[in-house]
């Protein structure tokens, strides 16, 4: 059966969960945007996934850094400030009376058009502002058994085509990606650069382990990754090699471990690419150490109470 790294234990609480748009809450099945938002015509749009743990939203300082980027290069006026996003998060949160093991997807567009068109002068109003928060522990059998991956024809773009630094809404190729993994009977799909390097996968940032050294690729066509940032940082900090360089399909068939890493799974591990077994296809010490370290960084997040506690600290200076 296909796995994803996205996979979620069943919790029926979802089906009663209220969605935040722009600033009113709507049960799950009556929420709705127009057939004239930018985003739903031509995929023009940035958006976050964040994880709730603990009651403090992990890592989101590095969130609101990236959704910010995202609009000074796109130009999608938010129309809130930093704290004015992070308190629709916790509105949102507290409406649905949520504390622990939550997915928030936070969407912007650029809002409604009068007719359908690219064009952003077309644009009446404001953006519009959607967050779907949702009960989701990740499934415990796919972190442990791991996913498999195939190399679709469709590449990442480069930054002058479809800038990977964006958070954008933008996905069709890497759905299309994903479609030809799935048919191809594997779980996920690992897409190359336009070099033929390997670059990242459809969702998720991709990993491989030579000789205790853990390599990723360069950044330059990369998913512009929370967690792989991380895992990149505390493996650093724990004196284990780590490189950003470019590596091919060849390294990848010959290498001891490889893994992937996103908000949702954390450190997932790779048993097959291309239908060829990585190593012995169980999960490796380097990838169960960089879990470890990951959880350890995720527990200091939680303890200091995130970004919140510091915004409150600066508020109340």
């Amino acid at each position: 059966m296909t796995k994803s790294t996205h996979q979620a234990i069943a919790d029926e609480r979802n089906a009663t969960v209220e969605i935040y748009i722009n600033g009113e809450f709507f049960p799950r099945n009556e929420a709705k945007i127009s057939v004239f938002d930018s985003g739903f015509l031509v995929g023009d749009g940035i958006w976050e996934g964040i994880r709730l743990h603990h009651d403090v939203f992990a890592f989101l300082d590095r969130h609101l850094d990236r959704l910010f980027a995202g609009s000074a290069a796109t130009g999608i006026d938010i129309g809130l400030d930093r704290a004015g996003v992070t308190a629709a998060l916790r509105e949102t949160i507290d409406r649905n009376d949520m504390h622990d093991n939550v997915h928030v997807r936070l969407m912007v567009t650029r809002g409604d058009k009068k007719t359908p068109s690219q064009h952003p002068s077309n644009c009446i109003g404001g953006p519009n502002i959607v967050i779907i928060a949702e009960h989701k522990a990740a499934d415990p059998a796919v972190r442990d058994q791991g996913i498999s991956l195939f190399t679709a024809t469709v590449r990442r773009p480069p930054p002058d085509t479809l800038d990977q630094k964006l958070n954008c809404h933008s996905k069709l190729h890497e759905v299309i990606a994903l479609i030809q993994a799935t048919n191809a009977g594997a779980d996920e799909a690992l897409m190359l650069d336009p070099t033929g390097a390997v670059a990242t996968c459809n969702a998720t940032n991709f990993f491989i382990v030579k000789k205790g050294e853990i390599y990723t690729a360069t950044g330059q066509y990369n998913l512009n990754g929370i967690t792989s940032a991380l895992i990149y940082e505390v493996a650093v900090a724990a004196g284990i090699p780590a490189h950003r360089a470019p590596f091919s399909l060849t390294d990848v068939y010959a290498a001891d471990e490889a893994f992937v890493t996103g908000t949702f799974g954390g450190v997932t591990p790779v048993h097959t690419i291309d239908g060829r077994t990585i190593a012995d296809g169980r999960q490796g010490p380097m990838s169960a150490r960089l879990r470890e370290l990951y959880q350890a960084a995720m527990a200091t997040e939680v303890a200091s109470g995130g970004y919140e506690a510091t915004l409150s600290s600066t508020t109340a200076q």
